[in-house]
């Protein structure tokens, strides 16, 4: 596998043609059908194919195929087309949303352009690794069934027939194993097999070859979505949980030989609109003050066992808000006559005055609240606010978003 220095970087909503070369790198047909296969798995979410291209949708983040690494980034409209801001921009909001970890040795490598999202990820899970491997890996009870020479546990009878009729000195039999060669262990085995496939010849790939020489030899099996609900918590295992979801997120997004050739393919990808409303909600969280609560995904009954769920419901004393995120720039345009009924009945259920539909922007928009035509109590306003601050995330919005509804209502900061 060759370097990593095939890095195709495009913005959401861009597209690509095979047969071009992009920054002095091609796009291959192969690329473009690994890509369709891949997107044909995940119902066609992820792009939209056009002739000889395809066009991406709101879902950001990386592919590889072979040596080829496309990088999705997110932007607003109108603004910088900076790749290199908008991956910081994506990387922090993956790191408020607790969708990645990136440690000093990642933020050092971070600051420099030739980093990508795949070795923040890679590097994550290795630097868990080697803290695991310190701390020492733990050892679990599996059952082992086997042709053994002396009879131990529990003889399998009918394999035992079936298998030794002519070795009568040999015994099949099931008996407990007390070791490292565990499913915890299989699953982290997996996950750093395939990034030895996809770190080949990048800087990772050294530190790579050392978790591998110290991580003890395992049994290889197949792991899918069902593999990972047979993992059972405890005290003993707590120290691998972020190394097991980190091991998740590349096994389950692994598509082996997607395409008619031998091209691999590891797919990271995230969708845009959810990313921004988690980010949204985390900020607000942090900052709420006292009196202040913040709930994210709080549902009702809305008819015959459908539920509505806004994305935020803010209570400020003895009052409610709603606010609704919507991952694109919104510009001069009026909200759709769609989005603003959600906003009505969301009022109606939640009891509440003052509802927001939030979007980013470029320069924040102070939002004006505007009653509802034959509703005076119902207000909904269209807040724009800016995600950028210094040329980094703006990490105060949740300061900004309820500064908003306080100045409405007039209520003191620190209610």
């Amino acid at each position: 596998m060759s370097k990593r220095n095939n890095i195709i970087q495009v913005f959401e909503h861009n597209t690509l043609y095979y047969g071009r070369e992009y920054n002095d790198v091609s796009f291959e047909e192969k690329h473009f059908n690994a890509l369709a296969k891949l997107n044909q798995l995940h119902n066609n979410q992820y792009f939209t194919l056009i002739h000889k291209g395809v066009k991406f949708s709101h879902y950001v983040g990386v592919v590889q195929i072979d040596g080829l690494t496309i990088e999705i980034l997110p932007k607003i409209d109108g603004g910088d087309s900076n790749k290199f801001l908008w991956q910081k921009v994506l990387v922090n909001m993956l790191r408020a949303t607790k969708k990645l970890k990136v440690n000093k040795v990642g933020q050092a490598h971070l600051n420099k352009q030739q980093i990508h999202l795949l070795d923040i990820y890679f590097e994550w899970f290795l630097n868990e690794m080697q803290l695991l491997i310190r701390q020492g890996l733990i050892k679990q009870y599996r059952k082992n069934t086997n042709n053994v020479k002396a009879l131990k546990g529990k003889l399998e009878f009918a394999i035992h027939i079936n298998k030794n009729l002519i070795h009568k000195e040999r015994f099949y039999t099931s008996h407990q194993v007390y070791d490292q060669n565990h499913l915890i262990h299989q699953i982290l085995s997996i996950a750093l097999d395939i990034i030895g496939q996809f770190s080949s010849g990048t800087y990772l790939y050294s530190k790579f070859k050392r978790v591998k020489a110290d991580f003890p030899e395992v049994s290889k099996i197949v792991v899918n979505a069902e593999t990972f609900k047979r993992l059972t918590n405890s005290r003993k295992t707590q120290p691998y949980k972020t190394a097991l979801e980190i091991a998740r997120l590349i096994i389950l997004n692994f598509a082996p030989n997607v395409s008619s050739g031998k091209e691999n393919m590891l797919a990271l990808l995230f969708n845009m609109n959810d990313l921004w409303e988690e980010f949204v909600l985390i900020k607000l969280k942090g900052a709420a003050n006292k009196g202040i609560e913040v709930k994210g995904q709080e549902s009702k009954p809305f008819w015959n066992g459908i539920n509505i769920r806004p994305d935020v419901v803010i209570n400020i004393a003895d009052k409610t808000y709603v606010i609704d995120t919507k991952w694109k720039n919104i510009g001069s345009s009026k909200p759709s006559t769609h989005d603003l009924r959600q906003m009505y009945v969301y009022n109606e259920y939640w009891t509440s005055f003052n509802a927001l539909l939030l979007y980013p922007s470029l320069e924040s928009v102070e939002p004006k609240f505007i009653a509802f035509e034959g509703a005076e109590n119902h207000h909904c306003a269209l807040g724009k606010l800016n995600i950028l601050n210094g040329g980094v995330l703006n990490e105060n919005i949740g300061e900004e978003i309820i500064n908003w509804f306080l100045a409405n209502d007039k209520l003191p900061v620190d209610c």
